[in-house]
Order: C-alpha cells, then sequence, then structure tokens
C-alpha cells in the first residue's frame, strides 16, 4: 500500500514539474485578483521579443518582465484588455501578439503554410505520375531487331 501512494506521489510530481512554469516574479503581482488574472491572460497573448516562441508570462527574459510590469501599470490604470493590447502593439508592431491579426501585412503568415503544403503536394503528385510512366513503360519506345539480337545473345552468354 506505502509503495502505491509513494508512486502516485511520484507520478504526480513528475507531471507537476512537466508544467510549464510561468516566470512572473512575487514583486509583479497585483494585490488585486481580478486585475491579476486579466494581466496573466494579455500575458499569454504577447509574444516575448527575446524568446520569440514563448509568451511573456513564461519568459525570464529581462524585456519580457518589463513588458509584464507594463501591462500591470497599464491596467491598474483602468485601461481595458483592447486598450492594453493596442498599446503594446502601437509600440512593438503586431510581432508582439502571439496570434496576429489578419491583414495585408500579415497575410503570408496565415497563407503561407497552406501555401507550402499545396506546393508539395502538387510536387509529390508530378513527381509520383512520372514514376508511374516510367514504371509502366510508357516512355520507353520497342527494341530495334539490332537491339533485339544483341540482347538475345548476350543473355545467351549467361
Amino acid at each position: 500500500m506505502r509503495t502505491r501512494l509513494l508512486a502516485a506521489w511520484l507520478a504526480l510530481g513528475s507531471l507537476a514539474a512537466a508544467l510549464p512554469a510561468a516566470a512572473v516574479m512575487p514583486d509583479e503581482i497585483l494585490a488585486d485578483q481580478g486585475l491579476e488574472h486579466r494581466a496573466r491572460e494579455l500575458s499569454k497573448e504577447l509574444r516575448c521579443l527575446v524568446c520569440q516562441n514563448q509568451s511573456i508570462d513564461d519568459s525570464n527574459a529581462p524585456l519580457a518582465r518589463d513588458l509584464r510590469v507594463l501591462v500591470r501599470e497599464r491596467l491598474k490604470a483602468g485601461d481595458s484588455d483592447a486598450r492594453v493590447l493596442d498599446y503594446v502593439t502601437d509600440r512593438y508592431g503586431d510581432y508582439v501578439l502571439l496570434r496576429p491579426p489578419f491583414k495585408a501585412t500579415t497575410w503570408l503568415l496565415w497563407i503561407g503554410p497552406f501555401l507550402v503544403f499545396a506546393i508539395g503536394a502538387a510536387a509529390t503528385a508530378v513527381y509520383l505520375r512520372g514514376r508511374r510512366g516510367v514504371a509502366a513503360g510508357a516512355d520507353t519506345a520497342p527494341l530495334s531487331e539490332d537491339e533485339q539480337r544483341r540482347l538475345d545473345a548476350l543473355l545467351r552468354k549467361d
């Protein structure tokens, strides 16, 4: 019984260790839990400009800390969530958003993966169609009489 309980605790502990840890420092946390919750949600939507694939909530970079503090200051000043995001994107551009909006400057980000997939699928289809034609002998001409005699002679030597 004890070993099962110990194994369960170890399993839970290893699962907890695998979860991403937020990089928010204790001195950044707001006293108002409602504002802190909004700040956390906004921080999950903003990209760390140093790490690039992490949100500012997960990053330990000094710039991410500055952005977390900036978000909290704007919330304390009474800004709405949309206004905070507008303020940050006005300063850093759409790149700071983990989910950039679909517009003329970001259309390649949204459509690019589908274009690459379509081009790859078309190239694969053309390649496979070409191989099928070669394997079926559609592109080869029949042997001339002289070629057939030489082939027969070579085969008889074996």
